[in-house]
């Protein structure tokens, strides 16, 4: 069940990012815009900027498996500068989920997972980790790298953000 509420919607949240940055991508194309411009875009100064954006995306999607099943958890450097390198960093985290199965989260929801925040450390259960802090954290920079996008003209709606 862990597996099932893990690695397909994450999988598809980030086949979802991949189309977006493909469709930014285009857009830049199609309107002679320097690229530049939305990769370091942000909706408001205190907050990250596109790029770091999907880089957080991934980031949250790629270390949840390995929390979950006790395995060493990843570690990317954030040297994407353009959209084919933040497509080539979807593609990895995808093929590393890839690799979790079903058997692999035997124990997972029970398992005791610690996080170490700039706040505080936080202890919690596997499926409390999974529902409550890890996947909304997948879905926050998801949600804000689509609306850096629509709030720059990039023609996306809805089934873009779904996926699928």
């Amino acid at each position: 069940m862990i597996h099932d509420i893990t690695i397909p919607p994450l999988d598809r949240t980030l086949g979802a990012l991949g189309g977006i940055l493909g469709k930014a991508e285009a857009h830049c194309r199609d309107r002679g815009i320097d690229p530049e411009a939305l990769l370091t875009f942000r909706l408001y100064p205190d907050m990250f900027p596109f790029t770091r954006q999907v880089q957080l995306a991934c980031d949250f999607a790629a270390r949840i498996p390995p929390r979950l099943c006790g395995d060493e958890v990843p570690s990317y450097p954030d040297t994407e500068t353009s959209f084919a390198e933040l497509q080539a960093r979807v593609a990895k985290v995808r093929a590393a989920l890839a690799d979790y199965g079903p058997g692999r989260f035997a124990g997972a929801a029970e398992r005791a997972i610690t996080i170490k925040t700039r706040m505080a450390e936080l202890h919690m259960t596997g499926l409390v980790f999974l529902t409550q802090y890890a996947l909304p954290q997948v879905y926050f920079h998801t949600t804000t790298a689509y609306n850096i996008l629509r709030h720059n003209g990039v023609d996306l709606g809805k089934r873009d953000y779904m996926g699928g």
